[in-house]
């Protein structure tokens, strides 16, 4: 059978992980498409990509499907150009800049009927997908608060250099988008759609920056549910972190990698499925460059398999629900309200 052709825009997480996880979906990666074209050359050859361009148009006539790894100020355009050309699509997140534009381009899809999803590959991690078949299968009873805190040291030291967009506001940098947009999403599949948020988006590290690289937020859910969310990217020390769901009949967390549950019969390590299990990835790295390739690699994979059988146009069968262009739209919705909540000192704000 041919492998369908893809393009891949975006020369950093394009090239760490888009292009593998691709080829390891049944792609073929026919082309790399950045912004400065020695450069763009220089990591096309490093991963043995033929076509090396900076303009997407004069590559779609040989792709049925286009990913897109870029930074999100310039998503919109892209996946436009990628959609009215009826080509398939990947885009990463944070999704766009507001919501107004993610719909804009779940409209456009749905017209081009094409294949359009949103770069939530965690969706398919085991434990996380494990917790969210608990609360589904009433493990827990009802849901009736729910704790994500996250402290990792990534940008808190000012020496370490990231790229410039990262923590530009207007570019659409900041921690809330790079991590928080994964939390609301994953929220939102395990417990269900957004109510109301009151918020804090600040910078604790010593950057002078516009955008964020922490951020907390206490939520309600549509079903009742309270939910706290607070990460930084920008404190010193051990990566570290609590997930937490507590229902009415029993409470369901990860830790170290697994899903537990107690309840009233005691506390028990659920199993993950065969179902859920992950193609297996490349050992942790010490490069930097590649500190979290070895969570990312096997759950990308898993979502580009379901895009390839878009693209075909045969069923998925995902073991979890697939992060569509629609889905990115309620996301945006959320983090839209956390920013307007944030420059109103924390007002509650409907979603």
């Amino acid at each position: 059978m041919r492998k369908p052709n893809v393009v891949v825009v975006g020369t950093s997480f394009g090239v760490r992980v888009h292009v593998p996880a691709l080829r390891a979906a049944g792609f073929h990666v026919v082309a790399l498409v950045g912004t400065d074209q020695e450069r763009t050359e220089q990591r096309a050859a490093k991963v043995g990509v033929d076509w090396a361009t900076t303009n997407l148009v004069s590559v779609l006539d040989a792709v049925e499907a286009v990913t897109i790894a870029t930074p999100p100020a310039s998503h919109r355009m892209l996946a436009l150009t990628a959609i009215r050309a009826g080509k398939h699509v990947i885009c990463e997140k944070p999704f766009t800049l507001r919501a107004t534009a993610a719909a804009e381009l779940a409209s456009a899809a749905e017209r081009a009927r094409v294949t359009a999803l949103v770069g939530h590959e965690f969706r398919w991690a085991p434990d996380r997908a494990v917790l969210g078949k608990a609360i589904a299968d009433g493990r827990i009873g009802e849901p009736r608060i729910a704790t994500l805190v996250q402290y990792v040291p990534f940008v808190a030291d000012p020496a370490v250099r990231m790229p410039s967009w990262w923590f530009d506001r207007e570019a659409g940098g900041g921690w809330l988008g790079a991590s928080g947009s994964h939390a609301i999403d994953q929220i939102r599949v395990w417990l269900g759609e957004f109510s109301s948020v009151s918020a804090s988006v600040r910078v604790v590290s010593q950057r002078d920056v516009s955008a964020d690289d922490s951020f907390s937020v206490r939520a309600r859910l549509a079903n009742g549910c309270d939910v706290v969310v607070q990460q930084s990217a920008g404190a010193f020390g051990p990566m570290t972190g609590m997930t937490r769901v507590a229902g009415s009949r029993g409470t369901v967390w990860l830790e170290g990698g697994h899903t537990w549950l107690a309840d009233a019969t005691g506390t028990h390590e659920l199993e993950v499925p065969p179902s859920l299990w992950l193609p297996e990835g490349p050992a942790r790295s010490d490069d930097p460059m590649h500190a979290y390739t070895h969570l990312e690699l096997g759950p990308y994979t898993r979502l580009c398999e379901v895009f390839r059988a878009g693209v075909e146009g045969r069923p998925h069968g995902a073991a979890v629900p697939v992060p569509t262009f629609a889905d990115a739209v309620f996301d945006m919705r959320v983090l839209d309200a956390i920013r307007a909540s944030a420059a109103a000192g924390g007002a509650r704000v409907g979603v």
